[in-house]
């Protein structure tokens, strides 16, 4: 009865009276039906309404149907039915709780007597002039780091650790930390595995039946000799390289860096992705995942950027090598600094290259590739290949180069120079950008100076960028004493398999026979 009252509310007599019991049934199942979400139905939330208006009877109760409607309904909320199940830490929580556990770390005072040690630099005051010049990460990041750089200074056996620069990527971005190992904590040269010697196989193993196929054709193809990779603490990994995606968590040391890394790596164009294991599909394909790459690309980035004022270092003068063959260099203790005019100059006369440059096959010191060991004996057929294959050396610039020696990008000057502000000059230093790696900068002011890269880790291109193709499909061999099978026809095949068929059939009728 109650439902047909409730039904007779909303629908006239007529249409109930001729309304089937079918129909009615399946109109109260569907308005009975609950909500997936709220788990209300419209019959009780109707039913509700009806009785709430009844019992209070409002004035204007039509004008009061929405609210008393959304009233009920929020009686009827349970946060703990409709909220969805978070995660047990969000990704914001998680950096939250790396950055704390670097602010909470604190340092022994040291005594009065004891000369505490710099081998973290000051890096806010780096911070203070790019800054002054629109060139940073912000104060609070800049603070971060110089804490993660002093945490890591307390983890490894380091003479001097610096901010290197920051390199961003398509999930994560990378942090560098750019180090040097205190005299006698170096790690110890890797031993390179010398592949072993592979027998041709002549005598062998070899068939001597006269049905045995044909040797296969051997490959005149020589592979190109294996350069030596640079020692730690000299040319492109005269220092060492940290890395991490956020200040506070874990550093991970990058490997030295590898002739191979470098050729390759300048042959492709690569984004990062923030992983030092993810994989580097390019072609031509690199030997290795996104933690040598990324070694390889801060090898390119120091070698081209990294400056500082001309008379800031000089070279040992108890150094008898040639220019070109020098690698060590110290500051220079009667350097007076430098104006703002002086680095100001068009020609960029006043700043220079106190990075090692590295030359076409992937080295600072060129290496012969086609040099034998001297215990080797030779005859004379030898030696006259040998004269054959003599390579001329590469050079490059001679480190403490002046810039002005650098190459012009299409036209356009390989870097910029300016003023950090034109406000008040007596306060402003000279910042310095490359054209060449947008994101490289350094600064100079008196006798202080800093470089910082701060960008996507590719060089500037002045056109597309287009990847190598790959080489040709190679030519088929046509030596003496191969030749190519001819493929059998249909007719050939069937009358092979019936013969087979023969065979196998007689050989199972002598077996029934032995039976």
């Amino acid at each position: 009865f109650f439902s047909w009252f409730f039904f007779s509310l909303f629908f006239s007599l007529n249409t109930l009276l001729t309304m089937s019991d079918e129909d009615f049934d399946a109109a109260k199942a569907y308005l009975m039906k609950a909500s997936e979400s709220s788990g209300l139905s419209v019959f009780d939330q109707l039913t509700d309404i009806v009785n709430k208006l009844l019992d209070e009877k409002p004035n204007n109760a039509a004008d009061k149907l929405e609210a008393v409607s959304y009233g009920i309904k929020a009686a009827k909320f349970h946060p703990e039915s409709v909220i969805k199940e978070q995660d047990e830490m969000s990704d914001s929580v998680q950096i939250a709780k790396t950055h704390a556990s670097i602010l909470k770390h604190e340092t022994d005072i040291p005594e009065a007597e004891d000369e505490p040690e710099h081998v973290v630099p000051d890096v806010m005051e780096h911070v203070r002039f790019f800054e002054s010049a629109d060139v940073g990460i912000g104060n609070e990041e800049s603070f971060r780091v110089f804490l993660a750089l002093k945490q890591l200074a307390e983890q490894q056996p380091l003479k001097s650790v610096s901010f290197w620069g920051k390199i961003f990527g398509l999930e994560r971005n990378y942090f560098i930390a750019e180090a040097e190992y205190r005299e006698g904590e170096e790690p110890q040269p890797e031993q390179e595995d010398e592949d072993e010697d592979v027998g041709d196989g002549d005598g062998d193993g070899e068939e001597t039946d006269e049905n045995a196929p044909p040797p296969l054709p051997k490959s005149a193809f020589k592979p190109p000799p294996v350069l030596p990779t640079e020692e730690y603490g000299s040319g492109a990994n005269k220092k060492i390289y940290f890395v991490c995606n956020e200040p506070g968590e874990a550093w991970h040391l990058l490997p030295n860096v590898t002739p191979k890394h470098i050729q390759v790596a300048r042959l492709i164009r690569k984004r990062f992705t923030g992983r030092v294991d993810a994989p580097i599909v390019t072609f031509p394909p690199f030997p290795g995942s996104e933690g040598e790459f990324l070694r390889a690309q801060i090898a390119r980035i120091t070698a081209g950027t990294h400056i500082s004022p001309v008379g800031y270092y000089t070279f040992d003068e108890e150094d008898e090598a040639e220019d070109e063959e020098r690698e060590n260099f110290m500051v220079d203790e009667e350097f007076e600094g430098k104006s703002i005019q002086e680095l100001m100059e068009p020609d960029l006369s006043g700043w220079s290259h106190h990075a090692p440059y590295i030359l076409p096959q992937g080295r600072c010191r060129w290496v012969n590739p086609v040099q034998k060991d001297e215990d080797e004996d030779m005859d004379d057929e030898d030696e006259e290949e040998d004269e054959e294959e003599e390579v001329e050396p590469e050079t490059g610039l001679p480190l403490l180069t002046p810039l002005q020696n650098d190459e012009e990008i299409n036209g356009l000057p390989s870097w910029t120079a300016r003023i950090s502000s034109n406000a008040h000059p007596a306060y402003s230093c000279v910042v310095i950008a490359s054209n060449r790696w947008p994101g490289a900068y350094a600064y100079g002011i008196g006798k202080k100076f800093g470089n910082v890269y701060i960008g996507d880790g590719l060089k500037y291109l002045t056109e597309r960028f287009s990847p190598q193709l790959p080489p040709l499909p190679q030519v088929e061999f046509s030596g003496e004493g191969i030749q190519e099978a001819v493929d059998p026809s249909r007719e050939e095949e069937e009358e092979f398999e019936a013969q087979q068929a023969e065979e196998n059939d007689d050989e199972e009728d002598e077996d029934e026979e032995e039976d």
